[in-house]
């Protein structure tokens, strides 16, 4: 991955042949932090890799990492495979760029049920039309997709299409406290995630 994080977005497509719908481009290598920061929240927790996983343990609130390579604004798709291992907050906070802005799929919050996309219009994931409840069994592992395209943010648990939000004339924001997290990163709240795929590939032109 080291390699990856000083090409344009157009050398790494090219170098990768990412125009093939399957294609996948490993943002964690299972083995280190390399493309990674671990994000300056302030009170963040440890963030270590053991036995192929990304593990982000409790902060005061936050914990997390920020991907330092070159990343698309819009027609990708992410997919995460993570677990609450521990705490009952948000395990997972995936702060991504959309256009000109960017947005949070937050993952189990306000208390370990919450799904949602932070902000739409000033509303967060509590609040927003995204919202739904889902109750994350601790120690088991979830897929979690999201894609961005021109028009659509879309997101699937374990491929049950959760959100699908056409984000034209909207307003996308963050919440103030995952700021450090752009353009993309991942982040857990008083809560233990343990993630073992974070991955992405370029959409193709029928995906888009």
């Amino acid at each position: 991955m080291a390699v990856f994080q000083h090409l344009s977005f157009s050398a790494l497509v090219l170098l990768c042949g990412c125009a093939a719908p399957q294609t996948w481009v490993d943002l964690f290598d299972g083995e280190s932090l390399t493309g990674f920061a671990i994000t300056g929240f302030g009170g963040e927790g440890e963030v270590y890799v053991e036995d192929g996983e990304l593990v982000l343990t409790p902060g005061s609130p936050l914990t997390g990492v920020t991907y330092l390579g070159v990343f698309p604004a819009a027609d990708y798709e992410i997919e995460l495979r993570g677990a609450r291992v521990g705490g009952t907050d948000f395990f997972g906070a995936l702060t991504f760029p959309v256009g000109g802005s960017h947005c949070t799929l937050v993952l189990g919050g306000w208390g370990g049920t919450v799904v949602g996309l932070s902000s739409i219009d000033g509303e967060d994931a509590e609040q927003g039309h995204t919202s739904l409840l889902m109750d994350f069994v601790r120690e088991r592992s979830y897929g979690i997709r999201l894609r961005v395209t021109q028009s659509h943010i879309t997101a699937w648990i374990d491929d049950e299409r959760v959100i699908h939000e056409d984000y034209r004339g909207h307003d996308l924001s963050l919440r103030p406290e995952v700021e450090l997290s752009k353009p993309l990163g991942l982040a857990s709240y008083s809560t233990t995630g343990a993630f073992t795929i974070w991955r992405w590939r370029p959409l193709s032109e029928q995906e888009k």
